[in-house]
C-alpha cells in the first residue's frame, strides 16, 4: 500500500500539460491516442497526426474518425471503440491494415484498452499501434500478408479455402501457412475464426438480432459451433456474454 500511495502522490505533482503523452512523440514508430466516450480525440502522438493528415495534435483535438477516414473506416473504428467502453474488455494485440489515409497497405498491432476514473467508471479509451515487425533474416514478412488479411476482413463470413489464400498471396499452401503462423503466431484458420468471434461480439452487444441469426451472419456452420467456438474463445457462451454486455 505504501508503494502504491508513494505512485499515487507522484502523479498528482505532475503538471497537466502532458508531459508523458509527449513521450510517445519521441517513439515514431508508435501512434498513441485518447479518445472519450463520444470518440472525440483528446490526445495524440504525432504519428496519430500523420495518419489523420494534420500537421499538429491541435488540429484534431476534438474531431473524430468521421473527420478523418472514410465512413467504413470510422464505422470500424468506431464501433471496437464501443465495444471496449461498453464491456470494459481490451482489444490487445490485434493484426490489421493500417489506417487507409497512410496509403501503404502496410499491417499493424492495435491495442486499444478503457479508461477509468476514480470510481472506476469507463471515460474512454486508450489505444496505440505499430507496424507489423518484418521477419529479419527469413524469406517473407508479415506485410506479405497485407492484402491476405485485408480480404479476410471483408470476407471473413463467406467459405473461404487455404489454397485459395494461398493462392492470393502467390505461395503454396504449406509455405502459406507456415509463413503465416512464423508472421502472426498463429494459423490462417485461428486468425479467421477470430475475427469472426470479434464480429459476433460486436453484434450480440449493439443488436438484438437473435443468436442464431448472428452465428451465420458471422461465417458459423451451425448454432452449435458457434456456441463452442465463442466459448472456447471468450470462456463464456453467447448468450450469457450478451446479457454480461447489458448489465443483466
Amino acid at each position: 500500500m505504501a508503494n502504491a500511495s508513494i505512485r499515487k502522490e507522484f502523479f498528482k505533482s505532475l503538471t497537466h500539460d502532458n508531459q508523458i503523452i509527449k513521450l510517445f512523440d519521441l517513439m515514431p514508430g508508435i501512434a498513441f491516442y485518447v479518445k472519450d466516450m463520444d470518440g472525440r480525440f483528446v490526445a495524440l502522438s504525432q504519428k496519430t497526426c500523420e495518419y489523420c493528415g494534420v500537421a499538429q495534435e491541435a488540429d484534431a483535438l476534438g474531431k473524430t474518425d468521421y473527420d478523418f477516414f472514410p465512413s467504413s473506416n470510422a464505422d470500424s473504428y468506431r464501433a471496437d471503440d464501443f465495444s471496449v467502453m461498453e464491456s470494459g474488455q481490451p482489444i490487445l494485440n490485434r493484426i490489421e491494415t493500417e489506417p487507409q489515409q497512410a496509403g501503404s497497405g502496410r499491417l499493424v498491432v492495435t491495442t486499444k484498452i478503457p479508461l477509468r476514473n476514480e470510481e472506476g467508471k469507463v471515460i474512454g479509451i486508450v489505444g496505440f499501434s505499430r507496424h507489423v515487425d518484418r521477419l529479419s533474416g527469413r524469406a517473407g514478412t508479415a506485410d506479405d500478408f497485407a492484402k491476405t488479411i485485408d480480404y479476410l476482413k471483408k470476407k471473413f463470413n463467406e467459405h473461404l479455402s487455404t489454397s485459395e489464400l494461398a493462392e492470393m498471396a502467390g505461395m503454396s499452401i504449406s509455405q502459406f501457412e507456415r509463413r503465416f503462423r512464423r508472421a502472426f503466431s498463429s494459423s490462417p484458420r485461428q486468425y479467421l475464426l477470430r475475427l469472426r468471434i470479434d464480429a459476433a461480439s460486436r453484434l450480440l452487444t449493439f443488436t438484438a438480432r437473435p443468436i442464431a441469426q448472428i452465428s451465420k451472419e458471422c461465417g458459423f456452420h451451425d448454432h452449435a459451433h458457434f456456441t463452442r467456438s465463442f466459448k472456447k474463445m471468450m470462456n463464456m457462451t453467447p448468450l450469457n456474454f450478451r446479457k454480461r454486455q447489458k448489465g443483466e
